[in-house]
């Protein structure tokens, strides 16, 4: 580094102790090259997007240069913001981020909804240099009444956002973003936006939404060296060139999943993906009936149950941790040996998360199995291995039209500002879209309806946002997003976790029985009011099941794929003589009356008549509402095909297919009222608006427009 004698090494830029604790603290020979290729551009002031597989360093490429600019600049206060989308990533992290600000006589804190009240304290009158936090604590902190948030925020100079491609998918992004426009209010300046991410299949346009309403008026860079040399290279495609080991296999059941990694790969350490926390508990039972050491983690387990298995599989080695999306971003969870994936993902960008967590060890390859429990899902992951093989990663793009969260960002600035001007209102957000003007008929219902008072020109909290968010001091306004409510599980006084509602509503017979930590118990009192239910240990014979919220099926990429798949396109990964006859077996039996090289195809079994079109959930939502002389009106979409009326003839199909232009005129799909339920803050749309958000949502033009233009065969036959 800057001791090798070559003026011009980068690493010079760095502050003098961190270049001597970076040597003789970590022992590290050198930088890897993004966290050499940051040191230039976070100096600067830059926004950036540090881009890099799992475990390549990223928080050191944002950490030593923040550090660095701290002392040259002579930075006091709270300085630094680390936002993180997950309280545990927080835990995980903060430890070592402080080690580092140590270095330089500085000090990191934590703070999240766990964190307790006298550490608040501590840090309201002694600010951290760095703080770590998520963007609801963020929030709680700018409209609390107990935080001077001028005191503790207004001398942030920056803000690394970690995991920020997870933030982007999903409406938490435009609740971050509009914190972001807001807090730069509290501190007079533009504050540098720094970005976290794994592989994504549009960097550029991931370091664009970051920047907010300084998009296009800041200078800003994706930081990608890693992916040019190391074997996950950047394709000429945007995403990445396959690296590593991965064997696709077909084993029938969760029960023949078990048996097989019982079996496999005795003496290593192994991480288990499934993609429903029921599948987790169903596959940590049989494991364990098997006298597997194994250990869970899912969302629905208790903080503490979570910290204790995965504290656990850290420091063990002969073991087996089972679990949902919560261990795919970048909690440490020790060297692993490899990863097993239940079924398969629902996006290329998941399995990188996923398959990064191995290969950590000096000579280690990163490897994953995949084990199908079903027909269908062997189909989906081989069209999953098909796009990662020829290097596609799907882009992060924002939910559209995020009405429900404009409402919630009018009411929670009127909570921190006590009042706002009813002119003035869209400069709070620098006039970020879609918090600007455009949301002045959401602004018109808030005080229509009385979530808003109105008095000489000034807004002020009215009585219905009182009465529907105002509990524990608006603490339901800094979550921008929901779950269905579910019942806390205790043993004696241990949370075990939660479950949902039907687990104990429904009729079985023998005593009420659920699985909840890879355990069964027995249910022995609960309490309706405050949704407890008291357990005991118990044998066997728990039940596990969740409510799934969202908006479920698979994309259009991946969704083709595996049409590809089987019209004969192999993926590049080993298959086993299992997975490689079920495949067989669907090209020959099940392929002909379902898929054709040449377009799609409409196949009619009796009064069943299908169009087979592979364009995902989105896009047959969108064509069923586009032709709805021809779409049978009593139908859930799917992600193979769209169900049309019986009746149907090819010359009425032609001339409705020839109606809507070959895409030209699309149709945003039905949505049902009670859909919007699941919209949080949907009580302060107007139901129009709210209908009109989720509708968006349910939507793919692109898809449903490119399957219009391509041939259709009608076709007799045995549908599948």
């Amino acid at each position: 580094m800057a001791e090798s004698g070559d003026p011009g090494d980068i690493t010079e830029r760095l502050d003098p102790v961190v270049l001597h604790h970076v040597v003789n603290s970590l022992g590290w020979r050198d930088l890897r090259p993004l966290q050499r290729a940051a040191i230039a551009p976070l100096l600067d002031g830059e926004d950036a997007v540090l881009l890099a597989p799992t475990a390549g360093g990223k928080t050191e490429a944002a950490c030593f240069p923040m550090l660095s600019a701290m002392a040259q600049q002579r930075w006091t206060g709270t300085s630094v913001l680390y936002l993180c989308p997950l309280k545990a990533l927080l835990n995980n992290l903060v430890t070592r981020i402080d080690s580092y600000a140590q270095w330089m006589g500085r000090r990191a804190a934590l703070w999240h909804g766990d964190t307790s009240q006298a550490q608040r304290r501590r840090i309201r009158t002694e600010p951290p240099d760095i703080l770590l936090t998520t963007p609801e604590s963020l929030e709680a902190m700018l409209i609390g009444v107990k935080t001077d948030h001028a005191h503790l925020l207004g001398n942030v100079r920056a803000v690394v956002v970690d995991e920020v491609h997870a933030f982007a998918g999903d409406d938490r992004g435009w609740h971050l973003l509009a914190v972001l426009e807001r807090l730069e209010r509290v501190t007079g300046r533009p504050i540098q936006r720094i970005g976290l991410s794994a592989t994504v299949g549009n960097p550029q346009q991931l370091l664009n939404w970051l920047q907010g309403a300084g998009a296009g008026n800041r200078e800003g860079q994706v930081v990608a060296p890693d992916l040019a040399s190391t074997p996950e290279a950047v394709s000429a495609s945007g995403g990445m060139r396959p690296a590593g080991e991965v064997e696709l296999d077909y084993v029938g059941s969760l029960d023949n999943a078990a048996k097989l990694i019982a079996a496999l790969h005795r003496g290593e350490k192994r991480l288990v993906f499934c993609d429903s926390r029921r599948q987790v508990e169903q596959l940590g039972a049989a494991l364990r009936a098997r006298e597997v050491t194994v250990f869970l983690s899912h969302a629905s387990l208790s903080a503490q149950e979570r910290a204790r298995s995965e504290q656990a599989f850290a420091e063990a080695r002969d073991c087996v941790i089972v679990s949902t999306s919560t261990l795919e971003l970048g909690i440490d969870v020790g060297d692993l040996d490899r990863v097993i994936q239940i079924d398969s993902p629902g996006t290329v960008a998941s399995f990188l998360q996923r398959i990064g967590r191995t290969g950590r060890r000096a000579g280690g390859v990163r490897n994953c199995l995949f084990l199908a429990t079903r027909k269908d899902t062997l189909l989906q992951a081989a069209g999953l291995l098909l796009l990662w093989g020829r290097g596609w990663v799907e882009p992060v793009i924002a939910p559209p039209e995020p009405r429900h969260l404009v409402a919630q960002q009018l009411l929670a600035v009127t909570l921190q500002q006590h009042k706002i001007g009813d002119r003035l209102w869209a400069e709070q957000w620098n006039d970020l879209v879609p918090f600007d003007r455009s949301a002045t008929p959401i602004l018109r219902h808030l005080v229509g309806e009385g979530f808003l008072d109105e008095d000489g020109g000034l807004l002020f909290i009215g009585p219905e946002a009182e009465r529907r968010f105002g509990r524990r001091h608006f603490i339901e306004l800094t979550a921008s997003f929901t779950a269905p409510p579910q019942f806390t599980v205790l043993s004696g006084r241990t949370e075990i976790g939660q479950t949902d509602p039907s687990v104990l509503t429904e009729e079985r017979p023998g005593p009420r029985r659920l699985l909840l930590g890879g355990r069964s118990w027995q249910v022995t009192f609960i309490d309706w009011a405050r949704k407890r239910a008291f357990v005991e240990p118990a044998d066997g014979g728990g039940v596990a099941k969740w409510t799934n919220g969202g908006i479920a099926g698979l994309t259009y990429a991946l969704t083709r794929a595996m049409r590809e798949i089987l019209l004969g396109a192999d993926p590049q990964v080993s298959l086993t003589r299992r997975a490689e006859v079920c495949l067989a077996e669907w090209r020959e039996n099940d392929a002909p009356d379902i898929v054709h090289p040449g377009g799609t195809l409409v196949t009619r079994v009796g009064a069943d008549v299908r169009w087979w079109t592979w364009a995902g959930y989105r896009a047959n939502a969108t064509l069923a509402a586009t032709l709805p002389t021809v779409a049978d009106p009593v139908q859930r979409p799917t992600d193979c095909y769209v169900r049309l009326r019986e009746d149907l003839s090819p010359e009425v199909w032609r001339a409705t297919h020839e109606s809507v232009g070959g895409g030209e005129v699309l149709v945003l799909p039905d949505v049902d009222r009670r859909a919007v339920r699941g919209l949080k803050f949907s009580a302060a749309l107007p139901e129009r608006l709210a209908v009109a958000t989720v509708a968006a949502r349910l939507a793919d033009f692109g898809g449903a427009r490119a399957t219009l233009e391509e041939p259709v065969r009608f076709h007799v036959g045995q549908s599948s």
